[in-house]
């Protein structure tokens, strides 16, 4: 028997970061919340995304810093075991304590439910209802007066020949290893496969990485691509850019893919095949169309600006609305979803200033807009890049390996776009983003105090480079 349950005004479909920011702003302004989860309470970020992998990749890079630091006259490089087993416990601790603190203990303290089931919409668009199925044993349905689906999104694998039938490792699985691999072809030349393939080798697996398009981070501009691809050539990575994989056969040794390089194929082995081609919103099962609400190409709901969908009393927030897939925009989403379904606030989000940033080492990043995309946009731009051999802090570092661009409307001097891949280029962007959010000029960056021997300071000598000497020095384009 189903058991009816009314008077909630937001019932939210997920547990992550939209579902919980907007459980947040719900019950702030008074309102009765329930959430239902289907899996795991927390989300992609703090169980199989964010945290993990940034704690991984810490211990990562405090292995290679001891390996690497024969850069510094008077250290030689020092030999550290890797004990994979106890990192993986280390990093699951982490989860379980971050999710309990985060997510957990706040839902607790803020005093909503957590319901653990699956949902799905019924009834109609003009009276939309949850099922409910308990993992537990029963069902609920739940009548509210707005609904958010924040349901995330998976790790997605593009149709390749003998891929099912082979299996693969995905990010999520592959930070469940509890055996360290020897070899690893990682799939995919974007942010998560080179965080991925960055953190395995410097633990000791071979990797190679293959990417389809002609470089690697096809979406950020051309210097950084060609940075990176030094970077990890000269870690020992292999690179296969304009690389498509056609096939895949697994036996008990291994892995043997075929691809096609540039029209040519060739023939890789590995022991694991990590396949990091990007992810795809979750919406399988939520049966949208019984309530009016429409679905894009890829799966994703559709939204208008207030993340309403086309159904007045459901919203939609995070990666399942097919927005930039950050754990901070759907948090800002979320909580735009419920003062916009609760308050009538009405409510959007600027996202001209969004930065974003991949945890390699050196990370890159970058907010605003590319060479390119200001040209598109008929804007007439002057861009500069600084090699960190002009930085003092990557000097004292003995590490210059990296840049920053600058694109700057060439008519009024602002600041349209800042590139970086360096030590601690999201501190970097972090400034930046405020300079074009307050819509400094160039001239106004390279008057801006800066502390000498930080990263940070190769903002300012970046804006400098369009008036002094160091320019000569950089790249010129746009």
């Amino acid at each position: 028997m189903t058991m009816t349950e009314s008077g909630f005004d937001l019932a939210v479909i997920g547990s992550g970061s939209a579902a919980f920011a907007a459980a947040i702003a719900a019950t702030n302004q008074g309102g009765r919340v329930v959430m239902v989860e289907r899996g795991t309470t927390g989300g992609t970020c703090v169980n199989v995304g964010c945290v993990p992998s940034k704690a991984l990749l810490a211990a990562a890079e405090a292995r290679h810093t001891a390996t690497a630091a024969g850069r510094f006259p008077g250290l030689a490089p020092a030999e550290v075991p890797v004990g994979f087993a106890a990192l993986i416990g280390g990093k699951d601790a982490l989860v379980e304590q971050l999710r309990a603190e985060k997510y957990t203990e706040l839902a607790a303290e803020y005093g909503w439910e957590v319901a653990h089931g699956t949902a799905a919409f019924t009834g109609t668009t003009e009276a939309p209802d949850l099922d409910v199925v308990l993992d537990d044993g029963g069902a609920r349905r739940i009548e509210a007066a707005h609904y958010l689906i924040a349901t995330g999104s998976a790790p997605w694998a593009p149709p390749i020949d003998g891929l099912d039938q082979a299996s693969y490792l995905t990010s999520t699985t592959a930070m469940e290893l509890d055996i360290l691999p020897e070899s690893m072809v990682v799939v995919g030349g974007n942010a998560v496969g080179l965080e991925q393939a960055q953190l395995f080798a410097r633990l000791g697996t071979r990797v190679t990485v293959i990417e389809a398009l002609d470089r690697l981070t096809p979406f950020e501009e051309p210097e950084v691509s060609a940075a990176v691809e030094e970077v990890f050539t000269s870690e020992g990575i292999a690179v296969h850019t304009g690389t498509t994989l056609a096939g895949v056969r697994r036996d008990e040794h291994g892995y043997t893919l075929t691809a096609n390089r540039r029209g040519a194929p060739i023939e890789l082995r590995a022991e694991q095949l990590l396949i990091a081609t990007g992810r795809r919103p979750v919406t399988a099962g939520l049966n949208l169309d019984a309530v009016g609400v429409k679905t894009g190409t890829r799966g994703e709901v559709v939204v208008d600006d207030y993340q309403r969908t086309a159904n007045e009393r459901i919203w939609a927030a995070g990666d399942v609305a097919a927005g930039p897939q950050f754990v901070y925009v759907a948090a800002a989403q979320g909580t735009v979803a419920a003062d916009n379904a609760l308050a009538g606030a009405e409510r959007t989000l600027d996202y001209t200033a969004l930065p974003r940033v991949t945890f390699t080492s050196p990370a890159i990043a970058a907010v605003g807009m590319t060479d390119a995309q200001a040209a598109d946009a008929g804007i007439r731009c002057d861009c500069r890049v600084l090699p960190l051999e002009y930085v003092p802090r990557a000097l004292a570092n003995r590490d210059t390996r990296g840049l920053v661009k600058l694109v700057v409307n060439a008519d009024t001097g602002r600041v349209l776009g800042v590139h970086v891949i360096a030590d601690g280029a999201g501190e970097i962007i972090t400034a930046a983003t405020y300079a074009i959010s307050a819509g400094m000029t160039v001239d106004q960056l390279a008057h801006t105090w800066a502390l000498y021997l930080t990263m940070s300071e190769a903002l300012k000598l970046a804006a400098q480079a369009f008036t002094s000497d160091v320019a000569k020095l950089s790249c010129c384009a746009g």
